[in-house]
């Protein structure tokens, strides 16, 4: 049997890693910049996280969620603590698309609407529902598309309104990431959030916050969105949750009702990703990694910012896009193979993303800095 061909692959076979390093199998070093799409966010093989996952690996590794696991307690009450949102209810599940999935259907089964409203540039999953709010014809099948989705440009604030004056007593709710990764760190401005929320307070649609890539301290807050001082309905997380481990969170406002049955889950919520959510948790609080995320982030983007052939930085913490006046395939290239760094791209063929652990030191960022110089000077 042969792999379903869909991923286009580097030739680099990584067989080791340790903090915001990778080690191939011919013994090269690479630096992480990018952390398999922002979801290592406390560094490879973090010493606290290592030492809870082998503990639990002696003690139980899964059972199902019939029956009780105080593991997800321990769990909800340090995220609701360290996020600041310690009143709302936690379900588990293994991805973000999940969350997104299940969000979605909270959201109708609590108002008993149908409708979606999500925005140009969204990225929100490759399952039934997300895929279908995810802003990219060519991973929309014809079994996905639905006209009940409806799609508002981005910060567009007078067709958001003319949408919700035509339908929206049929909008079930609105989904919306925290900062846009995929399309190229898009960040929503204040007013327009502020907006979806006096909308959707208005014609009972629930607000989703998509803080799947922006989330668990990304942006230099726990939740991108929170910077805007809005309240979300719903929070959906997964990428730097588990640090690797995959796991997903719906993070839901205590007005919505749980029932027996209402949502549900194999895998989600097991010993043994709980344990990883929670040395993810234990060391972005012990080592104040919301702080390094903003620290860092500032002092990259002032260090890059007069480089030549860069047009434009885009930057909320350690995420942040560089767009440049070209097509950034031969410097990510460039970056990959001749200074052995990890970088990332985005729908915008122009955008260079960067996604760093959040505990990423200075010497290397520094690493990063010389070498996208370099790369840029050489154009």
């Amino acid at each position: 049997m042969n792999l379903f061909n869909v991923y286009p692959l580097f030739n680099i076979n990584p067989v080791k890693a340790q903090g915001s390093f990778l080690w191939d199998d011919k013994g090269e070093k690479y630096l992480d910049f990018y952390g398999g799409h922002a979801v290592i966010s406390i560094g490879h093989n973090h010493p606290h996280y290592q030492s809870r996952l082998k503990e639990q690996l002696d003690k139980i590794s899964f059972y199902s969620n019939s029956v009780q696991n105080e593991l997800q307690t321990e769990l909800a009450e340090k995220l609701g603590k360290l996020s600041g949102l310690e009143d709302y209810n936690l379900f588990l599940c293994n991805s973000g698309a999940e969350a997104n999935e299940n969000a979605l259907k909270l959201a109708s089964f609590h108002n008993g609407k149908k409708k979606v409203l999500y925005f140009s540039g969204s990225f929100h999953g490759r399952t039934s529902a997300a895929v279908s709010v995810t802003d990219n014809p060519k991973i929309v099948a014809p079994v996905n598309y639905d006209e009940r989705f409806i799609k508002s440009e981005w910060n567009d604030i007078e067709q958001l309104e003319k949408i919700f004056e035509k339908q929206g007593n049929e909008i079930s709710s609105v989904i919306i990431e925290g900062i846009q990764g995929v399309a190229g760190i898009m960040i929503p401005t204040a007013q327009f959030l502020s907006k979806i929320k006096e909308l959707c307070e208005k014609h009972n649609t629930v607000l989703i916050l998509d803080e799947v890539q922006s989330g668990y301290g990304r942006s230099g807050y726990f939740f991108a969105y929170q910077e805007f001082g809005v309240e979300a309905d719903i929070v959906t997380t997964a990428k730097g949750m588990g640090n690797g481990f995959p796991i997903g969170g719906v993070l839901i406002h205590p007005k919505f009702q749980a029932s027996n049955g209402l949502l549900g889950t194999t895998f989600g919520g097991n010993h043994l990703a709980c344990v990883a959510a929670i040395a993810v948790l234990d060391v972005m609080k012990d080592e104040n990694l919301l702080e390094n995320s903003k620290k860092m982030g500032e002092y990259i983007e002032n260090e890059i910012k007069d480089f030549p052939h860069i047009k434009n930085i885009r930057r909320k913490g350690l995420m942040m896009g560089i767009e440049l006046d070209r097509n950034c395939t031969e410097v990510r290239n460039s970056l990959l193979y001749n200074h052995h760094i990890f970088t990332g791209n985005a729908s915008d063929n122009r955008v260079l993303r960067v996604l760093p652990a959040l505990n990423i030191k200075k010497e290397e960022t520094d690493l990063f800095i010389v070498a996208l110089k370099t790369v840029l000077q050489n154009l």
